[in-house]
Parts: structure tokens; sequence; C-alpha cells
């Protein structure tokens, strides 16, 4: 046997004794730090980068201040960006206390994958300090100093930098940690509004319109709506041109013309005209109307106010003095901004002795509810674009959000869609949205893409060459 059989060099008892000592010295000398483990909510699967990660999680233990002397590093460095802060920090902290009452939660979170490591303190974790109010991250764990004690190590050593804020979730329901990071990274401002509007609409009545459109054949094979012709109005003008639009429907895979609707029923035509039916792709649709010479019928119907917070098609209602006759149809469209954009006419009416009044039912929501959460996930209901809440504010219904996801479709939040929110419920439709981040003086990055695309253009195929 090479060693000495008299001496023990470090049995259980003696190592139980040593971390009971260092445990007692962090309790008396140390400081109270909150840990908060990094949770890796997406990677890019080619070369395993972390897109997106979330430190939602925070444990208290006692550590001891190594640099007492003040924070290391750099020091603080002016850059042409603003202030560059490089202070560090370097802490120990007990391996069993870590394994005890950290280790158990960590590895819970393990199985699903958004803990990579959880039997010691991770790279890329971060850790408060109350005594400078400050969120450093872990950038190197040391474990094997002091060099095995007894055959044991007892401590991490945990060298810190200066945690630079990049748009991650950070949402430990500490108020302190979390609102360090409230007005931090990429802010976009959405201005909203609690009271939806309801659209309004006045109608245009005359003679010598189309009454209804009849499709004699539906025809074959279209792949978009085709295109209705009218012939024009004998009078010349042509603000009293009628104008049809198709709606196609698919039967047996293949799509036809489900009906023609009216923009304008047209005025002063004496015989009916001629409805030519082309493009689209398909073929074969052919379409005969009536006219109405004597009795008044609407025209047209003109949007005075689109409204605001329209989810659905809403119902259309017409109400006016007939003779003898029946009253007209008509067809609300919806816009981008779920507002009513057009009325068509299904059916020109006939036999009005006055103008008849137009009422449009109210959109979905009238009144705005509830209060966006902190964090929480907001999605735009029409563009389906996706943002995280910064703040809140109910007073100016003013809502910061930093960016998720925009649908590949949209350029953003559409003005009229309502903004809803996935824990809160919150439920307000938006007047105005300003892709551009307000509250950082540094932020240009649209002008520095800009500049740069005009010395190389990568959305080219060959951005190096002419092709």
């Amino acid at each position: 046997m090479a060693l000495n059989p008299f001496f023990l060099q470090g049995s259980p008892s003696e190592q139980r004794l040593v971390q009971d000592l260092i445990n007692e010295q962090l309790k008396i000398y140390g400081v109270e730090v909150t840990y908060i483990p990094r949770k890796f909510v997406r990677k890019q699967t080619i070369i395993e980068e972390i897109q997106s990660s979330k430190f939602d999680d925070n444990y208290a233990i006692e550590a001891y201040v190594q640099t007492y002397e003040g924070y290391s590093g750099a020091g603080d460095i002016l850059t042409k960006f603003g202030m560059s802060l490089r202070d560090e920090l370097t802490i120990i902290i007990s391996k069993e206390r870590f394994e005890d009452f950290i280790s158990p939660f960590l590895a819970a979170d393990e199985g699903g994958e958004e803990i990579t490591l959880s039997t010691r303190p991770r790279e890329g974790d971060l850790v408060y300090f109350p005594l400078g109010q400050r969120i450093f991250e872990v950038k190197f764990v040391e474990h094997e100093q002091p060099f095995y004690q007894l055959g044991k190590n007892y401590v991490y050593e945990i060298k810190c930098e200066l945690f630079e804020y990049e748009d991650e979730v950070i949402d430990t329901t500490i108020e302190e940690i979390d609102t360090q990071v409230q007005d931090q990274g990429y802010i976009s401002t959405l201005l909203l509004t609690g009271v939806g509007r309801t659209a309004t609409a006045t109608a245009t009545i005359g003679t010598g319109y189309i009454r209804k459109i009849f499709l004699n054949n539906d025809g074959y094979g279209y792949s978009t709506a085709p295109i209705v012709s009218i012939s024009t109005s004998p009078t010349g003008n042509p603000n009293n041109d009628a104008f049809g639009i198709a709606r196609i429907t698919n039967k047996g895979g293949s799509f036809s013309v489900r009906d023609i609707i009216l923009g304008n029923s047209g005025i002063g035509y004496t015989t009916p005209p001629i409805i030519t039916i082309s493009g689209g792709g398909g073929v074969g649709a052919s379409a005969t109307c009536s006219i109405e010479t004597q009795s008044n019928g609407i025209i047209k119907f003109i949007i005075t106010d689109g409204g605001v917070g329209y989810t659905t098609v809403p119902v259309v209602n017409i109400n006016g003095s007939i003779s003898i006759g029946q009253t007209a149809v008509g067809i609300a469209s919806l816009g981008l901004n779920q507002n009513i954009s057009a009325i068509n006419i299904s059916n020109s009416g006939i036999g009005y002795t006055i103008t008849p009044t137009v009422t449009i039912n109210n959109p979905s929501i009238l009144t705005g509810v509830g209060n966006y959460q902190f964090n929480e996930i907001i999605i735009g209901s029409n563009s389906q674009t996706r943002a995280r809440v910064k703040e809140w504010d109910f007073d100016t219904k003013i809502l910061k959000v930093s960016f998720v996801g925009i649908a590949a479709t949209t350029p953003g939040f559409f003005a009229g869609e309502i903004i809803v929110g996935s824990a809160s419920s919150a439920r307000y439709s938006v007047v105005s949205y300003n892709q551009m981040d307000l509250y950082d003086k540094y932020s240009q990055n649209n002008e520095i893409e800009g500049e740069g695309d005009l010395i190389v253009d990568f959305s080219e195929s060959n951005p190096f060459g002419s092709f």
C-alpha cells in the first residue's frame, strides 16, 4: 500500500465537517444572491444555436463575494454605441447547497429539454447581485478550487460578467429583477382603443338599373375570380355604368362561378346590357340580367364610416318605403383593417319611393376588456403577428411590445385588428402601430440594413454579380 494506513486521507466524517464549516462561513460572511437558470425555448436545428431563451425561475442562495475590492473587468468604456459596462464579479457558493436545493428543481425541467444540465451551475445562467442591484451572466464555473481538500470538492467558484440584454424573456416574478429589463431590447408601440365603432353607409336610388344578374352557365376550370364586364350606360356618364363582381366556388374539384353581385347597378339603361365574363383561368361562364326602367331601386352603397372591430361579415339592413316591390339585399365586405370596405348588391330591389336608410350590425367587439400582463404573448386576430408584452398603460391605451414573430405574409399588426392576450384574454382594437423603436436612440437597424443593401443585396440570387 502506497499511502500511510494510519491516516484516513479524507474520511466521510472529515469531509462532512469541512462541508459544514464552509456552509456556515457562507451563511455568516456571504451575500444572498438570486440564481436564475436559463431555459432554452428554441434552438436552431443545424448548428444548435440558441435562438430564444427565457428566465422564469429564481432561487435564493448564499454566496461569498471573492472580488471584495470591487468589480473587476475592463470597467466602463465609452463606445460609439453609448456606454459599455464591462464589470465582472466572482462569487463562491456551496456545492452541497446547490445540489440539495436547486438541482432537484432543474432536473424536473431537464426532461422537457429546457434545461440541458442540472447537476451544477451552468454558463449562461444569471445571478442577481442585490448590493449593486445588477444582473450578471455566468461565464465560467470552476469546480476544482480548492483542489480536492481531503479528496473532495466543496464549492463552485462562479465567474460572471454584467448581463447584456438581447430580447430574452425575463419573468422571475421578482419586481426589482424584472423591471431592470422592462425598457431594454427592441420595443415597438401599439396605440389601442377600448371602443369598437359601428360602420355606417348610405344608399343611392334611381331608375334604369340592373335589378338582378342571372347566371346562365357557371363554367369550369377557374383558378381565380373572372372579370365581369358590363356594357356602358346610354347616359354617357362613367359614374352611371354598372359593374359586377364574380364569386367562384369549388364543385367536384373544379372551380366555377357561384354568382355575380353588383358594385354599381347603373343608371339610365333602357335595354338589358351585355355581360361578358373573361379571365380567371376558366371558360364557359355566361350571364344575363334584368333591368328596371320605371320604379326606383338601389344603385350603389356609399361607405361613410368603415367602423372598427369587425371580425365577421355583419348583416346589412335596408329600411325604406316601398310602394309595391321588393327590398334590396346588400352584402358587406371586410377590409384588411377589420373594417367594412364595401357593400355590394345582391338584389337592387324595386319600388322605393324615398331613399332607404342603411344600418350595419355592430362589430363583434364594442368595448375593450381586461389588462395585458407583463411578458405574455399577444396575437393579432387578423395578421396573426405575435409579440411579447413589455408594458401596458390602461389610461393611455399604449402597449409596448417586443417581437416574437411576424407572419410571413404580413408586415406586422394591422390598424383595426383585435389584439388578444394569450394569458390575460384582454382584447383591444389597434388604432395605430409604430414598428420603429422609439425608446433606443441607438436603434437604427432599418437604416443600417438599407445602406448595407446599397452595397451588397443578399436578396439577389447572386449579390456579387448581375443576376
